[in-house]
Parts: structure tokens; C-alpha cells; sequence
């Protein structure tokens, strides 16, 4: 059972969540690409609309857009407020379950966790709201220095002109370029890394599948069937981010991973910082599946009968299960919700609370903040969660098991 769920997680990892976060980076690099860095340096002079955009890149299906944001609190070009937005916002990879079998109630759960999420990102801002504590307690663990929940600059030069940084970011020695040579691993690298877009497009349209048949569980097979190509292409993919992550990087360049870059040089720059930030993800998503996963069979918890406890337990319940960074908990509330297992109180407070897998960029390089960001988004989910319980459930109807599901 042990090696079942380790291959599993590697393999579930890669087609659930790293496909869908390649494409969603690969846009906004893109983008970078052809405005020559112009669309983060309008974000960072217009911060009056930072947690407005963050909340928005949240709320696009799957981690992808919340995980852009990430390194740009780092980078010091957004507050520390637009990151609660965007996470708050962060739908995950849940949305596309509860988009495809219950799209009225996915309407109305996003809808309100965009609200919160706009709400909470500029309340921080102008209250502050603890941000100065994070402030003191990240400078003491690691050196990147914020004021005001503002990030200063890591890479040599302050994005904020009222500060001054010249260390380096944990863990990364150099900018983007390779640190090493080699007549046979420089040549591997580069092929490695066109094999993972071969395998992230295949792993792409397989996941996608994965979701409009409603996430069902994918027997782990080898062939040319759906469940083969799954296992396949899965493994494939992770593997080879693992590589890159830990080996290719020095050999083409790391592509400034868990950072946000200015521009790109090339069109191929552009695809390898993509690929780059996508393989940084996928070994953190690795982990929390493991995490997830062991416990889960070890002491034969059933997640959705947790979440579906009775009465005002539900939406505790679902704001809680959010506190889990990664997106495999989150399918299978959602999973249940479609099943008519969960209320939409729970659904709602989930969708609030669950910061999906754009938290692990930030664990990785700003753990004090990840955690008080975590503690940010579960507050307005406890409190809109158990109103919808206690207030307008009962008034709505929208309390009843199976609101807006798809031949519910």
C-alpha cells in the first residue's frame, strides 16, 4: 500500500495540478515576453488595484493564476494584502469539479469568496491588520525584509524605494543563467526539458478529461487506454520535474524559480521559466499529497464524512479542510458536494479558506507569512460559512444538500 500511494501521488500530482499551473504561467510569462516586463510594472505602479488583480488571478479555474502572484510579494511589487486576496479567491483545481457537475452552486460560491477576497485584500492594506508582525518575525528567520506588507526587492536592487536589500534569495545563488557546464548533462537537460512540455500537453488534455467525467478515481495502469496514458504521462511528468528542479536548472539555468521575473530574452527563456516554476510546484505538490495521503490510509479517515458532520460542524468543517495547502482534499469535498454528501454552507467555506497549491511557493521561501496568510483566508470562511448556516440557509434554501447540481 505504502508504494500504491507514493506512485499514485506522483502520478496524480502531475496531470491534477503541474499541467494546469505550466499553462497558466506559461500565459502570463508569455505575456511578460511580449510587453517586455510592462504588465508587472503597471501592477506594481497601480497598487490601488493590486488586490482587485490578485483576487481575479485567484479565481481562474485552478492554481495557476495564484501561484503567478506569489513571487511577486516576494519580488516586493505586491502588499501582502493582494496575496489574502488572491488566496482567499483561489479556486483550485476543485472549480473545474464543481464548475462541470454543479455549475449554479459554483456561481454563487466564487462569487462570494471574490467578494471576500476583495474585502480582506485592501482591509489589510489600509488597517494593516498584523502585517507588521509578520514583518518582525519574517526578518528573523530569513532575509527578506517587508515593511507594511510590502516585500523588498531579493534580487539585489529594492523594489520599493524606501528600502535597501543586498542579500540573496534562500537557496538560489544565481540569477537565471547556468552555473554549470557539461558535454553530456547540458545536452540532457535541454532535451529533458522539451520532454516535459510533450508530457504536460498530453497531461493537460488528460486532465481536463479527468475532470468533465467529475474526478473519478483512475486505476493505476499502464496501456494506451485513458487510465494507461494517465499513469504514463503522469509519472513521466513528475520525474522529469524533479530532474529539472533539482538537476537541469544548473545546467540551462533555474529560470528564477520562486521569483518573479522582469522580461525574457526569448521566446525559449520564456517556456524553460514556465517549466522551471511549474517543476518547483510539482515537487512541493508531491510532498502535501504524500502528506495528505499516508494519514488518510493510515487511520482510514473519510475527509467528506469530516466535512459533512451535522449542523454548524459543516462549514467549520470546510473552512478547516481548506487550511490543507494543496488541492486533493478540496477535489474530494468537492467530490462529495456533487454527490449531495456535503451542504452549500460547507462548499462556500471551502472555497474561501482552501488556498490550493499557490501556498507553496510562498511555505518555501516565506513560511511566517504562508502561515498568517493561511490564518487570513480561514477567518472570513468560518464567518460567511456559519451565516450561510444560520442566516440565509434556511431563508434561501441554499442550506439544502445538492443546490445546484447538475440533475440534483
Amino acid at each position: 500500500m505504502v508504494a500504491e500511494i507514493f506512485i499514485a501521488s506522483v502520478r496524480d500530482g502531475y496531470v491534477q495540478v503541474s499541467a494546469f499551473v505550466a499553462v497558466t504561467v506559461l500565459a502570463f510569462s508569455y505575456v511578460q515576453y511580449k510587453t517586455k516586463g510592462a504588465l508587472v510594472e503597471r501592477l506594481e505602479a497601480n497598487r490601488k488595484y493590486q488586490p482587485l488583480v490578485g483576487a481575479a488571478m485567484g479565481l481562474t479555474p485552478g492554481c495557476g493564476g495564484a501561484i503567478v502572484m506569489m513571487p511577486l510579494y516576494i519580488r516586493g511589487t505586491v502588499s501582502f494584502g493582494t496575496v489574502v486576496a488572491t488566496l482567499i479567491a483561489t479556486a483550485g483545481d476543485s472549480a473545474f469539479v464543481i464548475l462541470a457537475l454543479a455549475p449554479e452552486a459554483a456561481l454563487y460560491a466564487y462569487a462570494m469568496a471574490f467578494g471576500a477576497a476583495i474585502l480582506s485584500g485592501y482591509a489589510i492594506d489600509r488597517f494593516g491588520m498584523g502585517v507588521g508582525r509578520i514583518d518582525r518575525a519574517v526578518s528573523r528567520i530569513q532575509p527578506t525584509a517587508t515593511d507594511g506588507g510590502t516585500a523588498a526587492s531579493v534580487i539585489g536592487r529594492s523594489s520599493n524605494p524606501a528600502h535597501e536589500y543586498d542579500g540573496e534569495t534562500p537557496g538560489h545563488t544565481h540569477e537565471s543563467g547556468p552555473d554549470r557546464q557539461s558535454a553530456v548533462l547540458t545536452p540532457l537537460s535541454h532535451a529533458a526539458h522539451g520532454l516535459w512540455w510533450i508530457a504536460a500537453v498530453f497531461a493537460l488534455g488528460l486532465g481536463i478529461t479527468y475532470l468533465a467525467r467529475g474526478a473519478p478515481e483512475v486505476p493505476l495502469t499502464l496501456g494506451l487506454d485513458f487510465a494507461g496514458l494517465f499513469t504514463i504521462f503522469g509519472i513521466a511528468g513528475t520525474t522529469l520535474s524533479f530532474y529539472l528542479y533539482l538537476v537541469g536548472r544548473h545546467y540551462i539555468g533555474e529560470g528564477q524559480v520562486g521569483r518573479a521575473r522582469e522580461s525574457f530574452a526569448s521566446l525559449y527563456s520564456t517556456f524553460q521559466h514556465a517549466a522551471m516554476e511549474t517543476s518547483f510546484v510539482t515537487v512541493w505538490v508531491l510532498v502535501a499529497y504524500l502528506a495528505y495521503e499516508y494519514p488518510v490510509a493510515l487511520f482510514e479517515l473519510d475527509i467528506a464524512a469530516i466535512a459533512a458532520a451535522a449542523g454548524v460542524l459543516a462549514p467549520v468543517g470546510g473552512a478547516l479542510l481548506g487550511l490543507i495547502p494543496g488541492c486533493g482534499p478540496q477535489i474530494v469535498l468537492a467530490g462529495a458536494y456533487a454527490q449531495g454528501g456535503i451542504p452549500f454552507s460547507a462548499l462556500v467555506a471551502n472555497a474561501i479558506s482552501q488556498d490550493g497549491d499557490a501556498l507553496f511557493p510562498l511555505i518555501a521561501i516565506d513560511k511566517k507569512a504562508a502561515i498568517i496568510a493561511s490564518i487570513y483566508t480561514t477567518i472570513p470562511a468560518l464567518i460567511i460559512g456559519v451565516a450561510l448556516h444560520f442566516l440565509w440557509g434556511p431563508v434561501l434554501g441554499l442550506e439544502s444538500f445538492g443546490f445546484g447540481v447538475l440533475g440534483g
